[in-house]
């Protein structure tokens, strides 16, 4: 057949097949003979099938109550969303709403002792992320090495669990270090204070853990470095490393005799004074407010209009008995005014209130009673957590709304060097592929401009004049998306370790409190001010004033009345 006789479409599809071929080159398995280091292992996951991926990671077998606790399925496949190269496969985690467990049993356990760790690997959230894990386990030797390794589930006891994990407000990036206690002998899960938030997108995303023996550690998500610090120069792990050297006495107990008042009642005043009268009232007649002269009582302030009539066209059946409206008093303003006076009060100098027994300072207040503090005996100093302890496997135990998680190029070794060569040859040229994938089938609006306009990020023409307000709005758009950004990490890291938190970083708490306060205030400031205007003010309350008197001769007085008093007695009925 020739090609012009193809259906355009059969061109089109033929196109674009050519295209795909050739902007997503074939993956080339990493050449492990380029790490510096041989204790390591790196699995990519070049499995023909899930047969030759059960030969080196187990499915869980584990029971719960009798029954099978993992359900979820794994397969080796090839991305769906974003490839990147041709025939490049990972483990792809792949049943929703289930619980997922898969194990690798090292050939010899791995050692950190006095040794660098470095556990580094890819997470692609095909589906995105709303509620689930991608996080790892680095297994403990003991308890896993041996023959139950298939029965792998949430009681195996692991040294660290690291990796991506979101559910609603929570969004982190777990480190868990388990330690023992030497003095106890138990285990404590100890988890950093203030974890990194995990990327939640659909191209691939790189997870690095370095924790060094001089204890310095790194958190690194794509190459950058998210968090990093020393575990033994400041508490990153909660609860901390060390347990306090001294601790208050739990054996003692307070006396009894002990007095913790600061004040006391006055031993001299415990009764009422005979004179103290509480009958009197808080306020008087003020004896300067007297009657104006001319003042009249007796004459009401309001009065019926004399001049008004029952409107012709008044039906009583209908529209009711008709009432003749009240006009004020003109006599009130010939004179001082009428109708009763009422004086002005005054607070009354006699008035005490309730009596109530006054307070002096305690002269036998001890303090506030403490316990001594004794020596802590459960204190030891873990100066070497980086000794993570012997590593038997690496385990994926997991629980997510969302399938088709996928992880690939997993390292554990003991070179950062190794780990930066990896991921250079293998992340850094995959997601230039996917991101080129992405930004191909982002959608794009209907009919869009060859050159859409100059719009807030252009920087061309910076410094005129004219665009003074464009600069501001620039300015105050990045604050907000920096603050928003911050606020949200704290809160995340709030939730997470309220009592950390707080106790460290109380100054921070006080700025987004009093921010977030300041800002709702001016907001709902600003929306009561314009629903003000918008409705027109406040509604006019049927309240009697007393109006001017002005002076009107003629017969336009007359009319003026005659109008008032129709209109004001249909408004009452």
């Amino acid at each position: 057949m020739k090609l012009n006789s193809l259906a355009p479409t059969a061109i089109m599809a033929l196109a674009a097949a050519v295209a795909a071929e050739s902007s997503h080159p074939s993956f080339t398995p990493f050449d492990e003979s380029k790490f510096a280091q041989k204790d390591h292992f790196l699995d990519q996951f070049t499995y023909e099938s899930e047969a030759e991926l059960a030969k080196v990671w187990k499915v869980s077998h584990a029971t719960k109550d009798a029954e099978f606790a993992y359900v979820g399925k794994f397969a080796v496949e090839e991305p769906s969303v974003y490839p990147g190269f041709k025939n490049d496969k990972g483990l792809v985690l792949k049943t929703p709403a289930a619980h997922h467990a898969i194990s690798h049993k090292l050939a010899k356990p791995f050692d950190n002792t006095d040794n660098t760790l470095v556990m580094q690997y890819e997470v692609k959230l095909q589906n995105g992320l709303v509620c689930g894990g991608a996080y790892v386990k680095l297994l403990s030797a003991e308890g896993f090495h041996g023959e139950d390794a298939d029965e792998f589930d949430g009681e195996t006891p692991y040294q660290i669990m690291f990796g991506p994990d979101k559910c609603g407000a929570t969004n982190k990036v777990h480190l868990i270090i388990k330690r023992p206690n030497p003095v106890t002998g138990e285990i404590i899960e100890r988890h950093l204070g203030s974890p990194p938030q995990a990327k939640i997108q659909k191209t691939s995303v790189l997870y690095t853990l370095i924790i060094e023996p001089n204890q310095d550690f790194q958190i690194r998500i794509n190459g950058e470095v998210a968090i990093a610090g020393n575990f033994l120069e400041q508490d990153h792990l909660y609860p901390p490393l060390n347990p306090p050297k001294y601790i208050p006495d739990p054996d003692e107990e307070k006396p009894e005799s002990w007095d913790e008042r600061e004040e006391i009642p006055d031993p001299d005043q415990a009764e009422k004074p005979d004179d103290w009268d509480e009958s009197l009232p808080p306020l008087i007649r003020d004896p300067s407010s007297i009657m104006p002269e001319g003042w009249k009582e007796d004459e009401p302030f309001y009065i019926v209009d004399p001049e008004a009539e029952k409107p012709e066209d008044w039906d009583d059946e209908e529209d009711g008995e008709w009432l003749a409206p009240e006009i004020p008093n003109p006599v009130c303003f010939e004179i001082a005014g009428c109708g009763p006076f009422k004086p002005l009060m005054m607070a009354n100098p006699e008035y005490k209130g309730k009596w109530v027994q006054p307070y002096i300072t305690n002269p036998e207040f001890q303090g506030k009673w403490a316990p001594q503090e004794i020596e802590n005996p459960e204190y030891f100093e873990d100066i070497k957590p980086s000794n993570v302890g012997l590593i038997g496997g690496l385990g994926f135990e997991l629980w997510t709304m969302e399938g088709d998680i996928l992880f690939d190029n997993i390292y554990l070794g003991h070179s950062i060097e190794d780990a930066e060569t990896l991921g250079n040859a293998t992340f850094v040229e995959k997601t230039k592929l996917e991101e080129d994938d992405q930004k191909a089938n982002a959608p794009r609006a209907p009919n869009a401009p060859e050159q859409p306009p100059k719009g807030l990020y252009d920087e061309a023409d910076y410094e005129t004049e004219e665009n003074v307000v464009k600069r501001h709005l620039l300015n105050a758009y990045a604050f907000v998306t920096s603050y928003s950004r911050d606020a949200q990490q704290f809160a995340n890291e709030f939730v997470n370790d309220p009592v950390v938190v707080l106790s460290t970083r109380y100054m921070e708490a006080l700025y987004y409190v009093s921010t977030f306060l300041g800002s709702f205030t001016l907001v709902f400031g600003l929306w009561s001010t314009l629903m003000y205007y918008l409705v027109g003010g406040p509604a006019e309350q049927p309240v009697k004033k007393e109006p001017k008197i002005v002076e009107v001769e003629g017969d336009a007085k007359t009319s003026g009345a005659k109008k008032a008093s129709t209109t004001a007695s249909k408004r009452k009925n």
